[in-house]
């Protein structure tokens, strides 16, 4: 449950207004002003109420919460706020309701006019569903139900993404490259807009000069343009810092690109780059990844909970991520943001709720609701037959409904290790594998006999990212043996490309006599011997 009191504004409730909060924003120059929906959908503001983005009416700061009655009933599904400042609301119905600063018509309602209250934004977007919206410094985005993506408000430098740098009054959908695509996720930099469609394909548009676009080049882009540089990798998530981004891929990868003053890509240097390039490569897999265009921040949460922080940090530079001790990304930027921000609308939930995902990955390996268990080399397993059965076309045909009234509750595996088959069933309740590449090589046997497609490619991509001159040829040699051609390529190529050390180990010289003379063979062929 995160702990919303962590941000000094929120010190001005009592205990019982703060058990109240469902959802809450923290925004503002200063992290001086405040949003909060109660459980019974009550929407709340205070604060310092600059520019009007409190919405309560007129233009009066407060430290006492005052209610937005327009708004009363209205369940939030998605909230933004820019630095100009103005703020986007959207509800769970679709609707999209914007207020505050309005100087560049990034309320979206045709006017320059200040709004001193929420007021819908229904220009092209009558008939549409919004269900996500970002805010840049002064221009705004919403995406549909159907995947489109909108844009209006400031655009000397393209952000709106319709082709010229002229301020676009209402929403304008966002087309050329996007026109055909299904969009999935935006984000928006202080003066640059990302998207993310089905197929994980990255575009950007907009202000390009610290390289934010990570298209190679620094020159602004007044249309969407794709991020050749990630081709092959599937995103799920970006995140736009002030003027850098982060992308996670499905595999729990992360890349970063753009500025690079306060250290906030974590390569380690304060250099720009103008070009996405992996960092917490040795790191576990990467599940969560967190920046806000208001801050040189930047944070990712891996799969077993940790949590790093770095680039500008309570005005340090830290260079390279750092391990907290915090449980989730929120607390970084409760704690070390400038100003401390919160970089997403925050749900708080009762203690005793867990999504679906998180309850069956609490119950795997639990022998107190557990209907069956595996026996691999002397240690137990526990797990649920349903779950399996529902997860995996190996299970599903084992537990044939004639089989189950005879149904052993234990069964023996003797043909995989404990921690490659303990592997492969937490996969089936979690989606995640945390194993070495050694280990994970037993585990790419298992998801080749039991015809695992998606495990046998994140056994390769985790054997990818462990290879080392030590462990080269014995990869190579299982990516052999088990037909994985793409990962015998990789290790291959590797081998090749570090021959002299390579030559140099004894797993060199323990080959069998075959794979010797035709690796030898192959290597040569490829020119590798000419030295």
């Amino acid at each position: 449950m995160v702990d919303v009191s962590k941000w000094p504004l929120f010190m001005l409730l009592g205990s019982q207004e703060v058990a109240s909060v469902r959802q809450a924003c923290v925004f503002g120059s200063s992290a001086n002003e405040a949003i909060y929906v109660t459980h019974s959908n009550e929407v709340y503001v205070f604060g310092l109420n600059c520019s009007n983005c409190l919405g309560t009416g007129d233009s009066q700061s407060t430290i006492v919460p005052r209610k937005v009655a327009c708004l009363t009933g209205k369940k939030v599904a998605s909230f933004s706020y820019g630095s100009g400042p103005h703020v986007l609301l959207a509800t769970e119905e679709g609707e999209l309701f914007a207020w505050g600063h309005n100087g560049y018509s990034q309320l979206g309602n045709g006017t320059a006019n200040q709004a001193v209250s929420p007021v819908l934004v229904s220009a092209n977007l009558l008939t549409k569903k919004v269900t996500d919206v970002a805010c840049g410094s002064h221009h705004s985005m919403a995406r549909t139900s159907e995947g489109e993506v909108f844009a209006w408000g400031y655009n000397n430098c393209g952000q709106v993404g319709s082709g010229t740098s002229t301020n676009q009054p209402t929403p304008r959908r966002v087309s050329n490259c996007l026109q055909n695509k299904t969009v999935v996720g935006i984000a928006c930099g202080q003066t640059s807009s990302m998207a993310v469609v089905d197929n994980g394909e990255v575009y950007a548009w907009g202000y390009n000069g610290n390289g934010q676009l990570g298209l190679g080049t620094n020159v602004n882009q007044l249309t969407p343009c794709r991020l050749t540089a990630l081709q092959g990798l599937c995103v799920l998530q970006i995140a736009c810092g002030y003027a850098h981004t982060l992308a996670l891929t499905d595999e729990g990868l992360l890349y970063a690109w753009g500025a690079n003053t306060y250290g906030q890509l974590g390569t380690g240097t304060k250099s720009n780059q103008l070009s996405p390039v992996q960092i917490m490569a040795k790191k576990e897999r990467i599940v969560e990844i967190a920046a806000c265009h208001s801050t040189h921040t930047s944070s990712a949460k891996t799969q077993s909970g940790q949590v790093y922080m770095w680039g500008q940090c309570r005005g340090q530079s830290v260079l390279l991520p750092h391990l907290t001790h915090f449980s989730c990304t929120d607390d970084v930027f409760a704690c070390f943001a400038t100003p401390s921000v919160m970089w997403r609308l925050l749900t708080m939930e009762n203690d005793d709720f867990l999504t679906v995902a998180e309850s069956l990955k609490k119950e795997f390996d639990s022998p107190e609701t557990s209907d069956l268990k595996f026996v691999v080399n002397g240690k137990y397993i526990y797990v649920h037959k349903a779950v399996l059965k529902i997860r995996c076309e190996h299970f599903r045909s084992m537990f044939q409904s004639h089989w189950n009234e005879d149904m052993k509750e234990v069964i023996e595996i003797d043909q995989f290790s404990y921690p490659v088959y303990h592997s492969f069933l937490e996969f089936l309740y979690t989606d995640n594998v945390t194993l070495p590449p050694e280990d994970a090589i037993g585990l790419l046997d298992l998801a080749t006999s039991y015809c695992e497609n998606r495990l046998k490619r994140l056994c390769q991509h985790i054997i990818k990212r462990g290879i080392t001159v030590e462990n080269a040829l014995s990869l190579l040699s299982a990516a052999v043996k088990y037909d994985a051609q793409d990962l015998e390529e990789f290790c291959f190529k590797f081998c090749v490309n570090h021959l002299t050390e390579v030559t140099q180990t004894a797993a060199f010289w323990q080959m069998d006599g075959n794979m010797l003379k035709e690796f030898i063979s192959k290597a040569s062929r490829c020119g590798a011997f000419k030295n």
